[in-house]
């Protein structure tokens, strides 16, 4: 990148619910299948709301920054607002762009990770609750998720 957004560095230098919650509601750890790195999500969960969410990532500078940025803004969101979203993918993908603005395009492949790792680790919150129909939507839901990590890639 030759010019590095700083909103984004702020997120990468200064990272936000960097860490681990123990006992979490949910968890999840994903591997970026472009890149390799890796990022776990741990979600507190409280009458249908996230009340606090960590991670721990093992990735560059836009891994780390997206769930930095990511992890602030769904902060209190209830889950329906999430989970029954139209498209939750591009809509959590939008709370990281409109953080950072635009991307290089050899970097679009960096926020999904992020976005997956909440997703799986609200899917867990439920598949412990034995909610299996908002299991089976977010199941549906990252089935999608693919298009996003191909997006800038070079063919």
């Amino acid at each position: 990148m030759d010019e590095i957004n700083p909103k984004l560095l702020e997120h990468f230098n200064n990272p936000k619910n960097v860490g681990i919650i123990e006992n979490p509601d949910g968890y999840s750890r994903v591997k970026n299948p472009i890149c390799g790195d890796l990022t776990d999500m741990y979600v507190k969960i409280d009458n249908n709301r996230i009340k606090d969410v960590k991670f721990k990532s093992f990735g560059c500078i836009v891994t780390i920054a997206s769930a930095s940025a990511l992890s602030e803004a769904v902060k209190e969101k209830v889950l329906d607002e999430i989970v029954e979203n139209k498209d939750p993918i591009k809509m959590l993908r939008n709370m990281i762009m409109n953080e950072f603005g635009d991307l290089p395009k050899e970097k679009l492949h960096c926020p999904p990770a992020s976005i997956q790792a909440l997703l799986s680790a609200i899917k867990d919150y439920y598949k412990k609750k034995e909610e299996l129909n908002k299991v089976k939507k977010i199941e549906k839901v990252l089935s999608n998720i693919n298009w996003y990590y191909k997006e800038g890639v070079e063919k």
